[in-house]
């Protein structure tokens, strides 16, 4: 089982984390990567690096033949995964064995024993794990299923026996729903997993997520690494994970690592994995499901025990035993994490696309991130949205949440739109600050936070845009204050017109301060100093402040904290050349490929009437019409890939007569 050479089939920040352990090991390193990707940090970071094929990740990363081609041709003689992508994929293990490639990670039949709901669970139950009550029968008949979900009772969960991700998953709560929802969840496993058999589960209501790290070794060792706290979530997937837990005290961590360890143990298990639970109010737990790879969020663990876990994988995978026994294991301090998005929280999580113009992960005591960016990167459509994971660690939970905070306000994301105040506005929430957030928190306490509205952009904001961008077009170096060579003509005040998105304002520049009529008034804001790596100095009402800033074709982004806004500089653009809301133009919100085109020309459309379905980083998203009509071109079909804001539609608005 030795090995000399790692190829990590995998991108982004995960492909950087394996990278940098299998490098202090002392390992060679290849890296793959599509088309796309060429320019991206794990391919700078990789001993060697192999393109793999086009953009889409069917062509490249899922592409078994063209992983192990690679493989022959780099002579890296073992694979890790990373997760995602092929790390579950049994078919993937199997021909990395046939290959004489050594799998960084569990056995193919452990692999598809856990991939399947229905057979885990069965096998759950054979091992004495606390299972939820349900059906995970082979009979998959309609009338079985029906007849089944009324014998489980109410509320009843719905769920894909394969794949993930909240997909073909769905909550009952009324009889008469039942047979709909079976269809539509049957529906979307096959659409998205090429297998549309179900399981039937009662619903635990609002839940704690509770999973625990496990790791095995190929001499029989197996040993828990303790808790994670996922409850966190939206559409079912995590947005904070902490370790350990903060409802959980030891006796329940003995009881539900005991289980874990049992549940792998009965698949022969070896290297990393993850048992994952729900915790009941009434402290019952129930087996939810086995992942068979690396966490995302295992740097929080890694933090607590003061282990690197792919160092183990690795170890393992050579064929060593694990480092510690269980009595040996510890648990220090506290650690969090957040999965930071390229995404708009106040648009229902719309993912975002375009270039990575600034970045600059925060840093400090107690504070790590793991990612995979560079300045200049393009984040596209092809691929999951997730940029970057912020952890921190502290003494206590307290601690590591404030510091939590600060890292996700301080890190610095230019060009493209992403949801750190989101994640910011859920550490501060009280709910979640007291350690009592549920698997409900964002759908339910949550809902009405500010944190998933657009922010209202300060007027200080407005007024040191207004400066900034007077600087730079009189060519004023870093360093001075104020507009101080800026003088009047005596004719009258400078006009400067900025936009943010749909909103476009008048500011007036005098000797005496800034003026934007009766809403802006701001003589006590003074650009102080304004430096080359992407910092100036601004004073507001006496207070000196630090803020980020770059500018770009017109364009300047300032961040304070965990808000950022992007301002365009307009006073000499041609009036009439944009289109807003009701113009009747259907434009693409962000790269993506087009699935469905529902309209033709000639047709006649009503006000929020889909017209077409847009699919980017595995969501689907639809464009609905912005006012009545009828429909006068259509530049695009199914299939197409599109670029953001690339005009798909267009609709001649209805002429309303008195």
């Amino acid at each position: 089982m030795s090995f000399e050479k790692v190829l990590v089939a995998n991108r982004g920040e995960i492909a950087c984390r394996v990278l940098q352990s299998a490098r202090s090991l002392g390992y060679r390193t290849v890296a793959v990567f599509s088309e796309a990707d060429a320019g991206a940090r794990h391919v700078q970071l990789a001993d060697e690096a192999v393109c793999i094929g086009p953009a889409t990740a069917a062509e490249s990363y899922l592409n078994v033949p063209a992983l192990l081609d690679a493989c022959r041709r780099s002579g890296a003689d073992a694979v890790h995964p990373g997760y995602g992508f092929l790390s579950e994929n049994a078919d993937f293990a199997a021909a990395c064995a046939e290959a004489g490639v050594t799998f960084i990670g569990p056995p193919a039949e452990a692999i598809r024993l856990m991939g399947s709901k229905r057979l885990s669970k069965i096998a759950m139950q054979e091992a004495g794990v606390p299972c939820v009550p349900g059906y995970q029968g082979e009979d998959q008949s309609d009338d079985t299923l029906i007849k089944e979900a009324e014998a489980v009772g109410l509320p009843l969960m719905i769920k894909a026996s394969a794949g993930g991700g909240g997909r073909g998953m769905r909550v009952v709560t009324e009889p008469q729903q039942i047979a709909a929802q079976l269809k539509s969840a049957r529906q979307e496993a096959k659409s998205s997993f090429g297998n549309d058999e179900l399981i039937l589960e009662r619903a635990v209501i609002n839940p704690r997520h509770v999973e625990i790290q496990v790791f095995g070794d190929h001499h029989g060792n197996v040993i828990h690494l303790g808790e994670r706290d996922c409850s966190v979530q939206r559409r079912h997937q995590k947005v904070v994970e902490e370790a350990p837990s903060p409802v959980v005290d030891e006796a329940l961590r003995r009881r539900m690592g005991e289980a874990a360890v049992n549940a792998a143990k009965a698949c022969d298990y070896v290297g990393a994995g993850t048992v994952e639970f729900l915790l009941g109010a009434d402290g019952e737990f129930y087996f939810l499901e086995m992942n068979t790879r690396l966490q995302v969020e295992h740097p929080v663990t890694e933090l607590v025990t003061g282990q690197d876990l792919v160092a183990w994988q690795l170890r393992v995978a050579a064929g060593e035993p694990l480092p510690l026994t269980q009595e040996q294991v510890r648990l220090t301090g506290h650690a969090m994490e957040v999965r930071l998005y390229a995404e708009d929280p106040a648009q229902g999580y719309l993912p975002q696309t375009g270039p990575v113009l600034s970045w600059r992960p925060a840093s400090g005591e107690g504070v790590r991130i793991d990612h995979g960016l560079v300045d200049g990167a393009e984040v596209g459509s092809h691929y999951d949205p997730m940029l970057a994971k912020i952890i921190a660690f502290g003494a206590s939970r307290d601690e590591a949440r404030r510091r939590l905070i600060r890292a996700v306000e301080d890190t610095v994301l230019m060009g493209l739109d992403d949801n750190r105040r989101f994640l910011a506005a859920i550490l501060r929430h009280p709910e979640f600050a007291a350690g009592d957030a549920t698997t409900a928190f964002i759908d339910g306490p949550f809902a009405d936070d500010p944190g998933l509205r657009a922010a209202d952009t300060p007027e200080a904001l407005w007024a040191l845009a207004a400066l900034l961008l007077t600087r730079i077009g009189a060519g004023d170096a870093a360093g001075r204050a104020g507009y101080r060579n800026w003088h009047s003509s005596g004719v009258g005040a400078q006009p400067l017109v900025l936009a943010q998105g749909d909103r476009e304002r008048t500011l007036y520049l005098t000797p005496d301060g800034i003026h934007g009529g009766p809403d802006l008034t701001l003589d006590a804001v003074r650009l102080d100093a304004v430096h080359d790596d992407g910092t100036l100095i601004a004073t507001l009402d006496g207070v000196r402040r630090r803020y980020h800033w770059l500018h770009r074709d017109g364009r300047v982004w300032l961040q304070d904290g965990g808000l950022r806004a992007c301002f365009e500089e307009r006073t000499h653009r041609a009036s009439g050349g944009e289109q807003g809301p009701g113009s009747g133009q259907l434009k693409a919100p962000m790269d993506g490929a087009v699935i469905e085109v529902n309209a033709a020309a000639g047709d006649t459309v009503k006000r929020g009437q889909t017209l077409a379905v847009l699919e980017a980083m595995k969501m689907e998203h639809a464009l609905k019409a912005d006012c009545d009509g009828t429909v006068d071109t259509v530049t695009v079909s199914a299939g197409d890939q599109v670029k953001r804001q690339q005009l798909l539609i267009t609709v001649t608005p209805e002429v309303v007569t008195e």
